[in-house]
């Protein structure tokens, strides 16, 4: 609609208004949400079988302690990812997308940090039962450094060399 009063433009020239813009951000953050709830509710469902296996009852406390961890933290990350299509079905017809766009993107963030937690306890676990020795430790602190960059290093590095303003994208 152009030149309608509620239109604006912003740095890269995309004239929108509010609705626009959150059905658009929308259709951005579910396509993020695809790629990550599909790898979240494989790593869950194997974490999930891992139990019913006949290596599980020769695990030392410390290996069943980190397994309960990594359910725990995997299961926290399936309701944080899962999260914001709840949030939308719920909300879909109340006129209120723009904020359940900024909460669900929110939601997604914690489900992103929550799903780098159990990775790295995922692989701690592994790697201390293939390699038994202090370097499983360090592999799993490496891969989380690894995904830092990934996931937060370059996003940020990247945010901070571009121009737009805090809330365009």
């Amino acid at each position: 609609m152009a030149g309608h009063e509620s239109d604006r433009t912003d740095d890269t020239g995309r004239r929108e208004t509010a609705e626009e813009r959150a059905d658009r951000r929308w259709g951005d953050l579910l396509q993020e949400l695809r790629v990550a709830q599909t790898g979240v509710q494989i790593l869950f469902g194997f974490l999930l079988t891992v139990v019913f296996q006949q290596r599980f009852p020769q695990l030392s406390d410390t290996d069943r302690h980190l397994y309960v961890a990594t359910v725990v933290v995997g299961a926290a990350t399936t309701g944080a990812l899962i999260g914001p299509v709840a949030m939308h079905r719920l909300l879909t017809g109340r006129r209120v997308k723009p904020e359940t766009v900024v909460w669900a993107s929110r939601m997604t963030v914690v489900g992103l940090f929550l799903l780098l937690c159990t990775t790295a306890c995922s692989l701690l676990l592994v790697l201390r039962l293939a390699i038994h020795d202090t370097g499983a430790a360090w592999l799993a602190g490496v891969m989380v450094l690894w995904f830092s960059v990934c996931w937060l290093g370059i996003p940020l590095w990247a945010r901070y060399r571009s121009t737009p303003g805090p809330d365009q994208d």
